[in-house]
């Protein structure tokens, strides 16, 4: 999901400013020109001559590994440097960057910094790992590097030069803009969320992209002929009168991706609760008593596996990242445990997004880890709730009662008149004068004074006000 105005900015190279440098840290914060300045640790700064330490991931793009020098060594404060966003800013912190650049591309990857060539692991077989090698070799410019993704398995020659191609034109071309313009600049940005989709998804076992925008839809169909020929009649327009999300269901499961609650089919639930540090998965039976002739141990099995693949589903529909505790209903056989565990690890093999998971403890936690690098669904279609600030609940009608009551005691010898006014929320006022009137009684007998309360629509549960004079009189 993407928003043209609240645009992610992973992908992004811009000529940056360094703000701070923090030695204590490793790191450096770099005026980026967003509205928070982003965060550059030392070993994501590319050092001239240190180009063999890279590494292929399994999704055939780079990351980082071996020591690096400290912080203060490699930037200072007021330098410009060009960088690359590898995390969107998420809750409060800004985003995080890199200097070692990376341009994807749909076959390959170009890493204009890096002197290496990476083969993504998920080809084997040698004799084409060895034509791509080859190929890349004889084209790339000395002192650079390219890694060859999963999906240029059986491209052409032709096809894998034209990415190539492409992708050292873009690199000559923020070189240019570097030159010219005073940092902070944004200098390349990444391909839309529909572009980058198809690019980086479009494959045979892949059937149809539906679009439901007759100009969205030329302009996939060009860039689709342009750069993958092959896939060019998978590109379909919605003409439906319903409208796309509804067609195919999409809206009610973006609706059950916010719930708390998620329900499961065999009538157990999940429960997520999204903190700051982590995410918490909860497995409940409820309903569920199970099937005929099965054992408590056989029904709380089948509960946790359904959950195991309810869960890996749930977490790339939420977008989940970070540390992730997921809390199964507790089994006693080990091989139990283990079967509910192979189930987790097979679920998340299709998640692009890296995951590590330990195995399940005695008390039926799990605890696992999955790369995070935009903000979750729900961090990004909701904001905290106006009426509690965020914190999911309000103090109760009654405990406001008292609250006023005490605030009373204590500004009682400070204000003047026989009579004390107390404004509150409806709710608190009516019970004031109602349910709650033996201790508004007992109060008025120790301070002396009398006490009028008077509900106010427009006052929140939790507001209240006390003065010496009434604002309502009529």
């Amino acid at each position: 999901m993407e928003r043209e105005r609240e645009r992610g900015t992973v992908g992004n190279v811009y000529k940056g400013k360094v703000l701070r440098v923090l030695p204590g840290m490793q790191a450096a914060f770099v005026d980026i020109g967003e509205e928070k300045a982003a965060f550059l640790y030392a070993g994501d700064i590319a050092v001239p001559g240190s180009g063999g330490d890279r590494v292929s991931d399994d999704d055939g793009l780079p990351r980082r590994s071996g020591k690096h020098a400290n912080i203060q060594e490699l930037v200072r404060p007021g330098q410009e440097i060009l960088v690359q966003v590898v995390k969107d800013p998420i809750s409060s912190k800004g985003a995080r960057i890199t200097s070692y650049i990376s341009l994807p591309g749909r076959n390959v990857v170009f890493m204009p910094t890096v002197s290496h060539i990476g083969i993504s692991r998920r080809i084997g077989s040698e004799r084409e790992r060895k034509r791509l090698r080859k190929l890349v070799d004889q084209m790339r410019p000395p002192g650079t590097g390219f890694i060859v993704r999963t999906v240029a398995e059986n491209a052409s020659n032709g096809q894998v030069r034209a990415g190539m191609d492409y992708l050292l034109r873009c690199w000559r071309n923020i070189k240019f803009n570097e030159r010219i313009h005073r940092a902070p600049v944004l200098l390349y940005r990444d391909l839309n969320l529909m572009l980058r989709v198809v690019r980086d998804n479009l494959s045979p076992e892949l059937d149809r992209v539906i679009v439901d925008d007759r100009a969205q839809h030329e302009r996939l169909q060009k860039f689709v002929r342009a750069f993958m020929p092959d896939y060019a009649d998978k590109i379909e327009l919605y003409s439906s009168r319903e409208p796309i999300f509804d067609g195919y269901g999409i809206e009610q499961e973006i609706d059950r991706a916010l719930e708390r609650k998620v329900p499961l089919k065999s009538g157990g639930s999940l429960v997520f609760d999204q903190g700051e540090a982590l995410t918490a998965i909860d497995v409940n039976t409820g309903k569920f008593v199970g099937a005929k002739g099965k054992t408590l141990e056989e029904t709380i099995t089948q509960t946790n596996i359904e959950a195991a693949e309810e869960i890996a589903e749930q977490l790339r529909l939420r977008n989940l990242g970070g540390l992730v505790i997921i809390d199964f209903i507790d089994m006693d056989k080990e091989s139990n445990r283990r079967k509910v565990y192979r189930k987790l690890q097979d679920a998340l093999r299709r998640d692009r997004a890296k995951a590590h998971i330990t195995k399940i403890s005695e008390m039926g936690l799990v605890e696992m880890s999955r790369k995070r690098t935009r903000e979750s669904l729900g961090r990004m279609l909701t904001e905290s709730c106006s009426y509690c600030n965020g914190k999911g609940y309000t103090k109760s009608p009654s405990t406001m009662c008292y609250e006023i009551l005490r605030e009373i005691r204590r500004e009682a010898p400070h204000l003047n008149g026989d009579t004390i006014f107390v404004q509150s929320s409806p709710a608190v006022a009516e019970l004031m004068n109602g349910p709650e009137i033996a201790a508004v009684d007992n109060m008025v007998k120790r301070i002396q004074r009398g006490i009028e309360i008077q509900g106010r629509r427009d006052f929140h549960v939790e507001q209240f006000k006390i003065s010496s004079k009434s604002k309502h009189r009529h």
